[in-house]
């Protein structure tokens, strides 16, 4: 099931046409980064009415107030009002960090998304999720409001290197293992660089819009989709800055559906044969990364502020089996650090 602000199609010049037949907006501006408007642009901005450019600085670590500060500044400056448009060009920094700043410019101004990554076209485009990270937490400030539109165009795939589409691969492996066990099978049958990417993109979508419209607000059952994320976006986090060691959001998020996957072992029932199925595979496809012991204490701290926590509790999302996740289950950090034990040593092996 796709959204209806959700059009995924070959033909990005008529999604844009069909949107604007219908809409009036007072003025139009289009958020980039360099990457996006170097390798992008150029494919949207003929498609388009008159409208500004406001680039921002690409990366995680600039998913901040700082950067929003100079996305409203540029919107203030150029006279934007309730009635403009923004359009995000760019991956999930972009969708995020824009959307947030549209949604909260004078109370709220619409926007559209333009995902350009696969990780967003399959995570990020669907769910109206919009965050900024805070003193080093990632997302900790945000709301939750739906783009207008949100338009899903594979030409831009080919914009992209290898590195980062198999960064986005991680996401569609998370959205079997918690939902499909089926289309697990269909995704590890092949390696990395046999995929069909189109075909991943609709089943993912369908995966994640059918928990969202269950649980738009992320009550119960949505935490199903932070299944890997309460210890990947620890470990992504502490690998910032770090220009040798930096990690993708989905190679991080590799480490930790291991790392939970381990922990599920132990508390969900998640049977050890399929947990070296997961790890197998996500082996192959991402190799291993030895989690230094000077990063251990930050990770277990980052891990007590994860959003999911109650009274003080790591709140996890972990598996009974493949294609089956189970929400709200508390782990300690001693659970954490053991997980992160098991996966160090499959380097060893």
């Amino acid at each position: 099931m796709i959204p209806e602000n959700v059009q995924i199609t070959n033909d990005l010049s008529k999604a844009l046409d069909k949107f604007f037949l219908d809409q009036q907006y007072s003025k139009i501006a289009v958020l980039v980064d360099e990457n996006t408007e170097t390798h992008c642009l150029s494919i949207l901005s003929d498609l388009l009415p008159d409208h500004w450019l406001i680039k921002i600085i690409s990366g995680e670590e600039n998913k901040n107030l700082t950067t929003c500060e100079q996305i409203w500044d540029a919107l203030t400056k150029a006279e934007f009002d309730r009635k403009s448009l923004l359009i995000n060009l760019g991956g999930g920094v972009i969708g995020d960090m824009g959307g947030f700043c549209a949604a909260t410019f004078k109370r709220g101004m619409d926007f559209i998304n333009i995902p350009t990554t696969l990780l967003s076209q399959v995570d990020a485009s669907v769910g109206g999720k919009l965050g900024i990270d805070f003193n080093g937490l990632k997302n900790h400030i945000g709301v939750f409001q739906d783009p207008k539109l949100v338009i899903v165009a594979s030409q831009f795939l080919n914009t992209l290197s290898q590195r980062e589409l198999r960064s986005g691969f991680a996401e569609v492996l998370k959205h079997a293992l918690i939902a499909d066990k089926k289309y697990w099978k269909v995704l590890t049958a092949n390696d990395f660089e046999s995929q069909d990417w189109q075909q991943h993109i609709n089943h993912s979508i369908g995966v994640k819009s059918g928990i969202v419209k269950n649980d738009p607000f992320e009550q119960g059952q949505r935490k199903l989709l932070n299944f890997g994320h309460t210890i990947g976006h620890a470990v992504e986090t502490v690998h910032l800055g770090l220009e040798r060691e930096r990690l993708l959001h989905g190679e991080a998020i590799a480490i930790g559906m291991i790392c939970e996957g381990f922990i599920s072992t132990k508390k969900a029932g998640l049977d050890t044969n399929e947990l070296l199925e997961m790890v197998q595979y996500l082996k192959l496809t991402y190799g291993l990364t030895k989690i230094g012991k000077d990063k251990f204490e930050r990770i277990l701290v980052l891990c007590q502020q994860d959003k999911k926590n109650l009274a003080n509790v790591i709140n996890c999302t972990l598996l009974k089996r493949i294609g089956e996740g189970i929400v709200n289950m508390p782990i300690s950090t001693g659970e954490v650090l053991d997980a992160i034990f098991y996966y160090n040593q499959l380097s060893d092996k």
